[in-house]
């Protein structure tokens, strides 16, 4: 039978253009009642270790399937420009070139599951440009790399499960629906299906995009297996992603100063968005085109905040529009637009042909007098030209975008008696006036560690009129900041500073001709808690220096006390042996009875003054009695 049936094979492919079939290999052709048809090679011969290099031209789907074969060399289906399907499965493939697939521009399905592929050439998807499924499950595959995503988008079957994946690109889930913007809907027909089970996914916030999809319903991409469990950390081991709670991942969120400005002509203007996150978010400003602005700075005070400002200097109409301000961490992505509109136009006339000028023979100045219905004064030049030498109107108009002109007359006007000192006392006039009209009183009230108030007095200047704000830390020119007010607001909050420093603010009227611009300098005020930290320093220091002035002079009075009894006690003794002497006196003795019975001896003194008792022991060897005879005195001495 299965003679019968390779006779059948062997037939149809001699009866094609390309009759031989490679001898590992089975080829049929699939016909058609109409003459035309399909051809399918199937390469399963468990002996085989190259790629065959002579499968049929015509071939629309090859298989290569349970052999040897171990990788697949530069081009090797160059020449199949009518393959459709490759399926190179099961077998020990661990090696893919670059240039693999090269030339196979009309391939729509590519499947390599079940090898031991572990780096994939992602950049040879794009000699495949309508590949729509790519099977790589099965294999060893640890990571994608950010460059894979461009060559992914228009997939609408990827598979890897199987594979050792932990993680992914943040950006890889922004290629489809809902993160890439659509709209969600339950209706759309043609589904994106991804096969991502059986990894060891770590989760964290880089893949919380597809934690959210496991959850959602309804969406245009759709999860082969709903079962994906995460491998860690430790705390989330073997959670199942619709039941995982990530920490620390949340979405940006932006807000802008404002949504719709108007601006004159020729202005400056500043645009501010903040943005929360976390991890904390990156910011970039972009035009409705899609095209990135570049004059841009930002800062992030702390973590998950971070705020940007775009500038735009002496805007024209070519730069209204909508100017959107994008912030993106790897939990998602936000954005807010900002519409800017330009008010103000500019008009083009045609000035008229150019005054002859005149020279008088004996001068030594040339005077051009312009038009006499043209109210400016004559100019004059130091130049002396030769004797009724003229210099001729160019007849070519010229052109200007800020002055309008009428067409007036080109004949030669002398001037009048007087005239100058007119119009020289009208210009003095007018710059009198022009002084008059400034900006004065400027000082700086309300200082704190990074904002402070800038007041000012408009002197003669209309309210609406623009100013413009321009400071910087002292001495440091190269990093202006500039805010845009007007005259009649009186005032202006200077943000952004830094604490403890000086900084130069000066006001700019514009149109003003009144001289220099008027500036201020001023400090902003020390950090609360640096401040605190010092004055704390400072109370604990004085605290510890009184204590050891305290000991050191109670150590020196002990010492001087000391010292000074010494010497009392020397200067006692001296006078002790200067000024003592001994007393005699008698004592006549009695004897005390208690009971009628005698017990003890007692000296009485017979004096004057007040009774005094001594009692005299009897075993006291100084002052023991002696008794001469019954009626004899009894004396002591003492």
């Amino acid at each position: 039978m299965r003679r019968l049936l390779y006779v059948h094979v062997f037939v149809c492919c001699l009866t094609m253009a390309h009759p031989f079939c490679p001898s590992q290999c089975t080829c049929v052709f699939h016909g058609r009642t109409d003459g035309t048809g399909t051809r399918s090679v199937l390469c399963n011969d468990p002996d085989m270790s190259d790629i065959p290099v002579n499968v049929p031209v015509d071939t629309v789907k090859l298989r290569i399937e349970k052999t040897m074969v171990r990788r697949i060399p530069t081009e090797a289906f160059y020449y199949l420009v009518d393959l459709r399907y490759l399926w190179i499965t099961y077998n020990s493939i661990s090696s893919v070139d670059t240039a693999s697939f090269y030339n196979l521009k009309v391939l729509h399905e590519l499947r390599l599951d079940g090898n031991m592929i572990s780096i994939f050439p992602w950049e040879s998807l794009k000699e495949m440009p309508r590949l729509r499924t790519l099977d790589l499950h099965n294999n060893r595959i640890a990571s994608i790399p950010n460059e894979a995503i461009p060559y992914l988008r228009n997939m609408n079957y990827l598979d890897l499960s199987s594979n050792k994946l932990a993680t992914l690109p943040s950006d890889l889930m922004d290629i489809w629906p809902p993160f890439n913007g659509a709209p969600i809907s339950a209706n759309v027909t043609q589904k994106v299906v991804l096969g991502l089970q059986d990894n060891l996914w770590y989760c964290d916030c880089k893949i919380s995009k597809l934690i959210e999809l496991s959850k959602m319903s309804g969406t245009q991409v759709v999860l082969m297996d709903l079962s994906l469990v995460c491998g860690g950390p430790e705390n989330l081991a073997g959670v199942p992603f619709q039941r995982a709670e990530l920490d620390n991942c949340v979405k940006p969120s932006v807000m802008t100063s404002a949504t719709k400005i108007t601006s004159p002509l020729g202005s400056n203007v500043l645009l501010r968005c903040d943005a929360t996150g976390f991890p904390t978010p990156t910011l970039y400003w972009a035009k409705s085109d899609g095209t990135q602005v570049n004059n841009t700075v930002q800062e992030s005070p702390g973590e998950g905040i971070r705020w940007s400002i775009m500038s735009l200097h002496g805007i024209l109409h070519k730069d209204a529009g909508n100017y959107s301000c994008k912030a993106k961490n790897v939990a998602g992505n936000a954005d807010a637009t900002i519409s800017i509109s330009v008010a103000g136009a500019i008009s083009t006339t045609i000035l008229p042909p150019t005054p002859t000028i005149e020279t008088e023979p004996t001068s030594q100045s040339t005077t051009i007098t312009p038009p006499t219905d043209i109210p400016t004064s004559p100019i004059t030049t130091s130049t002396v030209l030769p004797r009724t030498s003229t210099l001729a109107a160019p007849k070519k108009p010229k052109t200007t975008t800020s002055t309008s002109l009428q067409k007036g007359s080109s004949k030669q006007a002398k001037p009048q008696p007087g005239g100058n000192g007119r119009k020289l006392a009208a210009d003095e006039k007018s710059k009198k006036s022009d002084a008059s009209m400034s900006v004065k009183d400027l000082k700086i009230v309300e200082e704190t560690t990074d904002t402070a108030v800038l007041l000012w007095t408009a002197d003669g200047l209309p309210n609406d009129a623009p100013l413009t704000v321009v400071y910087s830390p002292y001495d440091e020119d190269d990093i202006k900041r500039t805010l845009e007010t007007n005259a009649g607001s009186g005032k202006v909050l200077l943000e952004g500073l830094s604490s403890g420093m000086r900084y130069s603010v000066c006001l700019v009227a514009k149109g003003s001709t009144a001289g220099k611009d008027p500036c201020i300098d001023f400090y902003t005020l020390d950090n609360v808690e640096d401040g605190g930290q010092s004055s704390l320093f400072i109370i604990i220091s004085g605290i510890a220096c009184a204590l050891v002035v305290s000991l050191i002079a109670l150590l020196i009075y002990k010492i001087l006390d000391l010292y000074c009894k010494g010497r009392d006690t020397a200067s006692d003794e001296e006078e002790l042996e200067k000024d003592s002497y001994v007393k005699f006196e008698t004592i006549s003795m009695k004897q005390r009875t208690l009971n009628s019975h005698p017990t003890e001896l007692w000296a009485r003194r017979a004096t004057h003054e007040s009774e005094r008792m001594l009692l005299c022991s009897r075993s006291s060897i100084d002052s023991q009695m002696t008794y001469k005879s019954d009626s004899s005195r009894s004396e002591y001495l003492c």
